[in-house]
């Protein structure tokens, strides 16, 4: 068994290997062999430190890897299972159903991940937005052209490591079972996703890309089929609904054949970017940021009037993306590359809403949310004058209630233009960002600052609606075989989550056939 080393050392030592080995044969023997297996910054105070945790070896010993490669077998002649969505849930519920010898077959409404490279070019160049094949909605799901952070609290959910390690089976860096904040980075994940897919190929399964699906077909309360809008129709022994956050034609096609969804609360605010430099000052309290030290990040919360305010889906080093999925809205969100050496860092700004939040929209019944958040989109639309041109105000402008005569550069590719943000919220929310940015000001020394922008609107931080299900068996408590699952059906919250909740709904579907 390995000897367990904590150790408390410099930014260069860490990332040096041959300063490491010199700080660890201080306390061992020279000859040891080591591993790394945990990694964290602490950035509190001038003198910036890097806790790291190692196993070290005896001469001769083995060296335990820090992930165990999972087998699969051929399932092309199983029972199939149908998976609406090849985003993280569905990718991860895919490979789990193989390893539980059932036969995956996925239906995504977009196209393979290559192919989607350049409708995403479309929409940032032309403004061009394809429905089903944007930064949302595509082979990887939302997270591969949006950054891929893998950090997540859910770890009772199911097993990170697991899903960390199947990362790297198909090609991620081990830091990523490392670093106490683990990323992939956008222009990495093309590549594993697709490795994913042609194992779960290779093994039996199947990939639809293309393949929208617009009906559900349920009898005797039971699932039956899928039917496609290209005229498919697909039987299958359960469907596992891995939609995602934004595919709001499900929702309303649940609703519309009375299927129980439920409005669920959410967020909504603005992206904010700050100079990368900037970020890195304020946070390891120098003028130039190490070599050996990451692009900084930063995580804001502040309560306002009983509210939470806080910053989501932090990019250092990072790019605001266009993330509308359907023409005459506006959407942003943000990635980074796997460096992290952009010279912006951005963020979503976002305040918490309440179901009396969009009392007037009952009419809507479940859907309540969902159409309170695409009022704020179109509305951001509607007030610029390029499709995806995006509105924008400085960051101590938007505070002091000013229009901002110019704008700084900033990494939004289709552009921005100078709109009073105040037009594109609603006043709950403006007054709560006004407030929450004056106290990030007094809590990071510097952010408060008209070098700053605000670029509006970040308003898919999670899912308007919730499908319900049972805590037992994970299926619709109307309609058996039904599995709602990730983020869409609101029982994640990113990457991993989603993927744990993936594997989750296949072990439900294993067991409901096990009867």
């Amino acid at each position: 068994m390995p000897h367990q080393l904590n150790l408390v050392v410099t930014p260069e030592q860490a990332f040096t290997p041959e300063l490491l080995r010199d700080r660890i044969a201080q306390e061992v023997s020279s000859s040891s062999t080591y591993k790394v297996v945990r990694r964290s910054i602490d950035a509190r105070s001038k003198n910036i430190k890097v806790n790291l945790r190692v196993d070290v070896y005896e001469e001769g010993e083995a060296v335990k890897e820090l992930w165990q490669k999972t087998e699969y077998s051929d399932v092309s002649k199983a029972s199939p299972v149908a998976i609406a969505g090849a985003g993280p849930a569905g990718l991860f519920a895919a490979l789990r159903l193989i390893e539980l010898g059932l036969k995956p077959i996925i239906f995504e409404r977009g196209k393979d991940v290559r192919s989607r490279r350049r409708d995403i070019a479309a929409l940032n160049k032309q403004h061009i937005v394809n429905s089903d094949s944007n930064y949302c909605f595509g082979e990887g799901g939302a997270g591969t052209y949006s950054d891929g952070k893998l950090y997540t609290r859910s770890n009772k959910r199911g097993s990170i490591q697991k899903i960390l390690s199947i990362f790297v089976q198909y090609g991620a860096s081990e830091d990523i079972l490392v670093d106490a904040h683990p990323h992939i980075g956008t222009n990495k994940l093309p590549a594993i996703i697709t490795a994913m897919r042609e194992a779960i190929q290779e093994y039996g399964g199947e990939i639809h890309f293309n393949s929208r699906i617009t009906d559900i077909e349920v009898a005797s309360s039971e699932f039956k089929a899928v039917k496609l809008e290209n005229g498919g129709r697909h039987e299958a022994k359960a469907l596992i609904l891995a939609t995602g956050h934004s595919a709001r034609d499900i929702f309303e096609l649940l609703h519309n054949k009375h299927i129980l969804i439920e409005a669920k609360p959410f967020a909504l605010g603005v992206r904010v970017e700050h100079p990368q430099s900037l970020i890195d000052s304020i946070q390891y309290h120098c003028d130039i940021r190490s070599e050996f030290l990451p692009p900084a990040a930063y995580s804001l919360v502040q309560q306002v009037d009983g509210r939470g305010v806080y910053s989501f889906c932090m990019c250092p080093g990072g790019i605001i993306a266009p993330c509308a999925t359907s023409p005459s809205e506006i959407v942003t969100n943000g990635w980074s590359p796997s460096k992290r050496n952009n010279p912006f860092a951005n963020s979503g700004l976002v305040v918490g809403i309440n179901p009396e939040d969009f009392k007037e929209y009952e009419k809507y019944g479940p859907l309540a949310a969902l159409k309170f958040q695409q009022k704020w989109e179109q509305k951001a639309y509607s007030l610029t004058s390029g499709e995806q041109t995006a509105p924008a105000q400085r960051l101590v402008d938007f505070v002091n209630g000013k229009h901002s005569s110019s704008l700084p550069e900033v990494s939004y590719q289709p552009g921005i233009e100078s709109i009073d943000l105040k037009e594109t919220l609603p006043g709950f929310i403006h007054h709560g960002l006004q407030e929450a940015l004056k106290a990030f000001g007094k809590k990071m020394k510097g952010y408060y600052t008209n070098d700053a922008v605000l670029v509006g609107v970040e308003s898919r931080t999670s899912s308007p609606v919730r499908i319900p299900r049972d805590r037992e068996t994970l299926q619709h408590p109307q309609v058996k075989g039904l599995f709602p699952c990730g983020e869409g059906a609101g029982y994640a919250g990113g990457i991993v989550s989603a993927a744990m909740d993936g594997e989750r709904c296949a072990v439900g579907v294993k067991q409901m056939l096990n009867g």
